[in-house]
């Protein structure tokens, strides 16, 4: 059996019952489900070999995107810690092992229920197929350089590698992203989906990437509160200050002076607003290099 396993090949249907076509290739007889269609006896049908949940040999005619030396991405559907992760290549009754020697020594940092893993097809001497992760020359030849129009964009990926210096994503648009760990609130997992931002783009075009939030992002609620003000105002200003009367700003926005000190701050501080002439006036364009 180990010559068909994970691998495409034409057999012959032989003989059927209520469930299954049985089809033969090489002396060996194989059970195709009559849900992927219908066939008849001593027709030719093409599929994928492999040994079903019961250790059965099998053939489906959905063939999957992963097989042997042709990486797709597939769904993590559990881990065992003996064993490793459980991916879902497309095939009805059988996930793919990805062996715990190649994921993370960390076990926190293992993929999750959900996560997806890019990877190729292998098949041992004991008639096991293998998922086995694509590496990082696989990655690199997949993707496309960033140019600088990326820069400050919101991003999304995949994380496919995980390093002592940062963590590399290949993002939808198939571009490599680095992530400095000082760019980060904590470590993604392998496999995770993780959004971002481009902070900067390297001379080979892999993009710099960062996991927090804009300085604007993270601010008050004090602060969120008035900077609505301010963009609904005429001419994006109040007639409100530091200096401004307490009761003034209790009546008008619901909040003590104390409050509203710390809330403009804030804003000055990240370079939203200005103070002219008693006014505070929302700053509408800011400098990305300061987002950073």
């Amino acid at each position: 059996m180990n010559e068909l396993l994970a691998k495409i090949f034409t057999a012959l249907v032989i003989d059927e019952n209520e469930n299954y076509y049985f089809l033969q290739k090489n002396g060996i007889t194989l059970r195709l489900s009559k849900e992927e269609g219908e066939h008849e006896i001593g027709e030719a049908v093409e599929g994928f070999g492999y040994l079903n949940q019961k250790q059965e040999p099998a053939m489906t005619t959905v063939i999957p995107t992963a097989k042997i030396g042709q990486y797709a991405f597939g769904t993590v559907t559990g881990t065992r810690k003996d064993l490793g992760a459980f991916v879902d290549i497309g095939l009805k009754d059988k996930d793919v092992v990805v062996s715990l020697d190649e994921l993370p020594l960390m076990r926190e940092l293992w993929p999750k229920k959900g996560d997806q893993l890019m990877v190729s097809l292998r098949v041992d001497e004991k008639d096991r197929i293998w998922g086995e992760l694509a590496d990082e020359k696989i990655f690199k030849a997949m993707a496309q350089p960033g140019t600088e129009e990326l820069k400050n964009k919101n991003i999304s990926g995949i994380v496919y590698r995980l390093k002592m210096v940062g963590t590399f994503i290949l993002t939808d648009d198939f571009h490599i992203g680095f992530i400095h760990p000082a760019e980060r609130y904590q470590e993604p997992h392998l496999g995770e989906k993780v959004d971002g931002r481009v902070i900067g783009v390297r001379p080979d075009g892999t993009l710099n990437l960062s996991l927090k939030p804009r300085g604007y992002e993270v601010i008050s609620d004090d602060a969120a509160m008035l900077l609505t003000f301010l963009e609904r105002a005429a001419d994006h200003k109040i007639p409100f200050t530091d200096k401004s009367n307490p009761d003034e700003i209790k009546q008008t926005f619901g909040i003590s002076k104390a409050q509203f000190k710390r809330a403009i701050g804030n804003l000055l501080k990240q370079g939203r607003i200005t103070q002219e002439d008693g006014y505070t006036i929302l700053i509408e364009e800011k400098n990305e290099d300061s987002q950073k």
